[in-house]
C-alpha cells in the first residue's frame, strides 16, 4: 500500500487526521503546511485544498485505483473510515449515529471553539462582548457533550471517527475558558481518548512547531496572514 500524503499543521483540525491515520494503521507521509508563513496559499496546495485550509490528503490508491485528493477534515475522516472499514460502522443506523456527532463537531463545536480561541487569545483588541459570547457558547456545547457522555463511553457508543474529530478541540478546554471539573463525563472521556497510544502518536506529529504561549500567533505579520488583520 502506497503512503497517503498528509498536508498538515499541528492544530485541532490537523490532529484529527494524524490521529485517524495512526488509529487505522495506514502508512502516510507528512507535508507540513506552515500556516503562519502563508504556505496554505501556495498554488500547489490550493489544487488540493481550494479553501486554503489544512488538512488535506492525497491518496495514491483511490477507490478506483487512481489517486484522489480530499480537503475538509470531516470528509477525510469519512473517506478513511470507508477505505479501511475501521471506526466508521457499515451498519446504517450506527453510521448515522457517528455522522450526526461528526457533523455536530464540524458545524458547531469546532467553529465556535475556534472563535473562542480567536477572541480570548489572538484578537489584537479585547472585545468583551465577543469574548463572553463565544466563551458562553463553548460552555453550552460542552454541556451538550457532557450530557451525551453521561451514559456511554464514547460519543456514538463505540470509539469512532466522531471521537477523533471532537477530542482534538476538547483537549484545549482551558484556552476556551472552561472548567473541566464542571463536566465530569467529558473529563472521563477525554482522559480515555488522550491515553490511546495512536492518539498520543497523532498528537506528537509536528508538536515541536506549536507555540505554547501563542506569541507567534500574536505577531501582526502572522495575524495578517491568518486573519487578514492589517496593523501598522
Amino acid at each position: 500500500m502506497q503512503p497517503i500524503d498528509l498536508y498538515y499543521w499541528p492544530t485541532p483540525n490537523g490532529w484529527k487526521i494524524s490521529i485517524a491515520l495512526e488509529e487505522m494503521g495506514l502508512p502516510y507521509t507528512v507535508h507540513l503546511v506552515d500556516i503562519t508563513k502563508g504556505e496554505q496559499f501556495d498554488p500547489a496546495f490550493l489544487k488540493l485544498s481550494p479553501n486554503n485550509k489544512m488538512p488535506a490528503i492525497l491518496d495514491p490508491d483511490g477507490p478506483d485505483g487512481k489517486p484522489i485528493s480530499l480537503f475538509e477534515s470531516g470528509a477525510i475522516l469519512q473517506y478513511l473510515g470507508r477505505k479501511t472499514g475501521q471506526f466508521y460502522p457499515a451498519d446504517e443506523r450506527k453510521r448515522a449515529e457517528v455522522d450526526q456527532w461528526l457533523f455536530w463537531q464540524m458545524g458547531g463545536f469546532g467553529p465556535m471553539l475556534g472563535q473562542t480561541h480567536h477572541f480570548r487569545i489572538y484578537a489584537p483588541e479585547k472585545i468583551e462582548y465577543a469574548i463572553q459570547r463565544y466563551t458562553n457558547e463553548a460552555k453550552r456545547l460542552y454541556g451538550v457533550l457532557d450530557n451525551r457522555l453521561k451514559d456511554r463511553e464514547f460519543v456514538a457508543g463505540e470509539y469512532s471517527i466522531a471521537d477523533m474529530a471532537i477530542a482534538p478541540w476538547a483537549k484545549l478546554w482551558n484556552r476556551q475558558g472552561q472548567v473541566l471539573e464542571e463536566m465530569p463525563h467529558v473529563a472521563r472521556w477525554l482522559d480515555t481518548v488522550l491515553k490511546r497510544p495512536a492518539v498520543e502518536r497523532g498528537l506528537a506529529i509536528g508538536a515541536e512547531k506549536r507555540d505554547p504561549g501563542s506569541e507567534r500567533m500574536k505577531d501582526p505579520k502572522v495575524q495578517e496572514i491568518l486573519f487578514g488583520n492589517k496593523q501598522g
